[in-house]
């Protein structure tokens, strides 16, 4: 993997470039505030550095939104008055000293029982792990909405696995009919959900992001493009 730069007013991205069989130049800008880029070994360098400069204005807003989000999540102390991101919407918690322990969602607020509210990683867990099964159940909901309309295409209907992913949102794996998802996709709207699942299931009919990929997932869900910019743009990651 190659590392370049380029100047973009007065600022200097630097990016990642790896060379794979793809046809069009992708860009990702990762969690870990690193910029990847993949071409095709056919296409010029100088090329590439003016697709990353077309882009330097996006680069630099998904960088800013991954810096605040890694700092609040680093600042985050789990006491009441914080906010925990929840299917798009941020939700004040309210830490209640209790002998009997969990977390629930009610009236707008995340309540959260804990023995001792001093106790920071006995918090985190407990909120990690009810967010870990509300994505189990609003996962399944979507497969479920979503593979109703592919169903007549002659696709399997594949399970859904989730686990942390550090940088993407979905992957499909073809050959054990399984859609593995990113836990942390339960702080997306639900319309984000179906799209990054609506996309996966399409992979079982195109393995490739080619013009039929795009062609079958524009058909069954027209407005895709709005819903994934709203995943990348307003949903931050700390993955």
């Amino acid at each position: 993997m190659e590392q370049h730069s380029v100047q973009f007013g007065q600022k200097k991205i630097e990016f990642y470039l790896q060379r794979k069989d793809v046809k069009n130049v992708n860009l990702n800008v990762r969690p870990d505030m690193t910029v990847r880029v993949s071409a095709n070994k056919k296409v010029p360098l100088e090329f590439i550095k003016d697709y990353v400069k077309s882009k330097g204005s996006w680069i630099l807003k998904q960088l800013d939104l991954f810096a605040k989000t890694r700092s609040e999540e680093i600042d985050k102390e789990f006491v009441s008055g914080e906010t925990i991101r929840y299917l798009g919407k941020q939700y004040r918690l309210k830490v209640i000293e209790e002998e009997e322990e969990g977390v629930k969602f009610s009236q707008g607020y995340i309540y959260l029982w804990v023995r001792d509210k001093k106790n920071y990683k006995r918090k985190k867990e407990l909120v990690q792990g009810w967010l870990r099964q509300r994505a189990a159940i609003v996962f399944e909901e979507s497969l479920e909405r979503m593979y109703r309309r592919l169903k007549k295409y002659g696709i399997k209907k594949p399970v859904i696995r989730i686990r942390q992913m550090r940088a993407r949102w979905g992957s499909c794996i073809r050959d054990k009919n399984i859609i593995m998802l990113n836990s942390e996709l339960i702080k997306a709207p639900k319309a984000c959900v179906d799209y990054v699942v609506m996309h996966e299931l399409v992979h079982f009919k195109y393995s490739r992001h080619d013009k039929d990929f795009y062609s079958f997932l524009t058909a069954l869900m027209p407005d895709w493009k709005k819903r994934k910019e709203i995943l990348d743009q307003e949903v931050v990651r700390e993955l």
